[in-house]
């Protein structure tokens, strides 16, 4: 099992918006984010259009604040729950730097993502992960997230 950080001070979670103090801080992690997964890292197009998501309210984003400073971060949407009459939360990104994992954050992300739309009435907060992912997949069930047994996930490409 890798060493956990020694943590200055606990850690807490803040919403973030295009002005906060420490946008540019979660850019420069969204951005790493990205690359991660394969994506070109460009650091102005990222801010840029993170800045949008979240103007616009598409994205309501949060982070993980280690000493003051961002150490990771949450992405969610919300979206109608026609059925219900109510609305559904989704977890779209999820991220913490490789030195803070293990660390409790990425619980302490969703935990705030699950407070926020309870507070908000959601009918479900659902998330989607890589099969393999097993230590996130680990993470999500202890937290109560289900597999769907049942259901496919189809999406069409529109490049």
């Amino acid at each position: 099992m890798a060493a956990r950080r020694r943590l200055m001070s606990a850690p807490a979670v803040a919403t973030v918006t295009a002005t906060s103090s420490v946008f540019d801080e979660v850019s420069e992690l969204f951005d790493a984010y990205r690359a991660h997964y394969g994506e070109p890292a460009s650091l102005a197009d990222t801010r840029r259009w993170l800045a949008e998501q979240v103007r616009s309210g598409r994205f309501r984003l949060a982070a993980a604040l280690v000493d003051g400073r961002p150490a990771g971060f949450v992405t969610s949407v919300t979206i109608p729950a026609s059925l219900t009459l109510r609305t559904a939360w989704l977890i779209r990104d999820l991220f913490v730097e490789p030195r803070h994992r293990r660390a409790g954050l990425g619980r302490l992300l969703l935990r705030d993502v699950v407070d926020a739309a309870q507070a908000d009435r959601a009918f479900r907060v659902s998330l989607q992960t890589e099969a393999g992912n097993r230590q996130a997949l680990a993470l999500y069930e202890s937290l109560g997230f289900q597999r769907i047994r049942g259901m496919h996930q189809l999406t069409l490409i529109l490049e």
